[in-house]
């Protein structure tokens, strides 16, 4: 499957080295393609990996994912053009400096997987991907129990390629219902931000289902 994702940081990076391993083709959308840093890249993913604009990546993707920065993201999603009858996987988690440190800006009566589908008009937008760290998307396959990744979205069809996609990284993928349920989701990720940076429990955890027998 052809893959774009916009942003090549801890987690666009990851994600790209991922899903490269399965032999997915991946073309990361950035700002500056030629740098050295986005070619260190390139080289890491392998799998001939390709780095250019937003709106190359998102051309030639049949999966788009936005792996910004919140504040960044309106910007990535409309540089990225026509994403009608595309997947998109909004990975952010829309977060701001507040009295305590960080914290949503947005939530319950909206969401960013929403904010995300309002700026991408007619494609299959899914929330997934944003509660846990990156380092925890790298190895999932090595924590004792599977890590669950919930997965919002309204289309039934779509959702099975991407949470098909989210097992592939190792996860168990979990249909979290639709995409209004982001607003769900990314509360769960600040819990997983205040357990990681407040209670002293550092970034090596993740969120799993645990079945009674």
């Amino acid at each position: 499957m052809k893959i774009a994702i916009i942003g090549a940081g801890n987690v666009g990076g990851t994600l790209g080295k991922g899903w490269a391993k399965k032999g997915h083709q991946v073309y990361f959308g950035v700002r500056r393609p030629d740098d050295a840093e986005t070619q260190n890249l390139l080289k890491a993913t392998g799998g001939g990996a390709k780095a250019g604009s937003s709106a190359d990546a998102a051309a030639f993707g049949e999966v788009v994912v936005f792996a910004t920065p919140w504040p960044a993201t309106e910007a990535a999603v409309k540089s990225a053009g026509d994403l009608s009858g595309k997947i998109v996987i909004d990975c952010t988690n829309p977060l701001g400096m507040g009295a305590d440190g960080l914290q949503l800006v947005l939530g319950f009566t909206t969401s960013a997987g929403e904010q995300v589908a309002t700026w991408a008009p007619g494609a299959f937008v899914f929330k997934t991907l944003n509660t846990t760290g990156a380092s925890n998307m790298a190895r999932a396959s090595e924590f004792a129990t599977k890590p669950m990744m919930p997965v919002a979205g309204d289309d039934a069809q779509k959702k099975r390629v991407v949470m098909e996609l989210i097992g592939k990284l190792g996860f168990m993928p979990v249909d979290a219902g639709p995409l209004k349920n982001a607003r769900l989701l990314e509360p769960l990720a600040m819990v997983w931000i205040d357990q990681a940076m407040k209670r002293g429990r550092g970034r090596d955890f993740a969120f799993a289902i645990v079945d009674r027998k």
